[in-house]
């Protein structure tokens, strides 16, 4: 059976996240399944390199599906393009081609890339409104870096983790968590195999903190160890994150 490797990227605001919901609620996992049964009439599921939560959006993400017939990898992708536009549905695959019977989209994985946009400015957000998050306060770059720093490496991220993750252990180990600014846009990039859910978010809550100069470096350390989800300063809207790649 002939396994194809999509590449995808999405609008998330108007999803119920990426997993298909037993409510019939409307997911990007569920729209791109459709638009897969009206392409060559087949009714599967999707595999995906990693969840992304409600108003989540993508610009990397990589999913995989298999069909019992073997088409050509540039069909496959530009005719859900078709089903996906004609409903005007804010995905488009990107990338697609035919890979082995052992690769998985979410077990093959060996690293995933996210960034989370904040923009500080007195105005409110018009063009970026669900699309980055509005800091009202200047942010310093350079304590929100050094407060990044602590978070770095191999730890038990219970904290930073939700209370709903199904993750067996809270053990992660992050391999990069660096800010920069360009003009009013803060961009926080967070790399690592795997995160726990809302790991991103929250840690990206942290740093803001910081960066307002409400918490300290130290401050992020003691919070961390504290392994409390309750000593998190604050949870990142979801609008002003994106998952960019995935590494294979």
């Amino acid at each position: 059976m002939p396994r194809y490797k999509l590449t995808i990227e999405y609008d998330g605001t108007p999803y119920f996240g990426f997993q298909a919901q037993e409510n019939n609620l409307r997911t990007v996992q569920e729209t791109i399944e459709t638009a897969v049964k009206r392409f060559c009439g087949e009714s599967l599921r999707v595999r995906v390199a990693g969840r992304t939560d409600t108003g989540v959006h993508a610009t990397g993400q990589v999913i995989h599906l298999d069909l019992t017939r073997d088409w050509p990898a540039d069909t496959v992708r530009d005719a859900l393009n078709a089903y996906l536009r004609n409903d005007d549905e804010p995905i488009a695959v990107l990338t697609s081609e035919a890979v082995g019977a052992d690769f998985d989209a979410r077990y093959s994985a060996k690293a995933r890339h996210y960034l989370y946009r904040i923009i500080d400015r007195r105005g409110a957000l018009a063009l970026d409104r669900d699309r980055a998050w509005h800091a009202t306060r200047p942010l310093d770059v350079d304590l929100m870096n050094a407060a990044a720093e602590r978070l770095i490496g191999t730890h038990d991220f219970t904290t930073f983790r939700c209370a709903r993750c199904q993750a067996k252990s809270p053990i992660k180990t992050l391999d990069r968590l660096s800010v920069r600014r360009d003009g009013q846009l803060v961009e926080v990039r967070a790399s690592a195999r795997s995160f726990l859910h809302n790991q991103v978010r929250s840690m990206v809550g942290a740093l803001r903190s910081a960066g307002e100069g409400r918490i300290s470096a130290d401050d992020v350390s003691r919070v961390l160890e504290a392994r409390d989800r309750k000593q998190c300063p604050a949870l990142a809207p979801p609008g002003g994150l994106y998952l960019i790649g995935v590494d294979y």
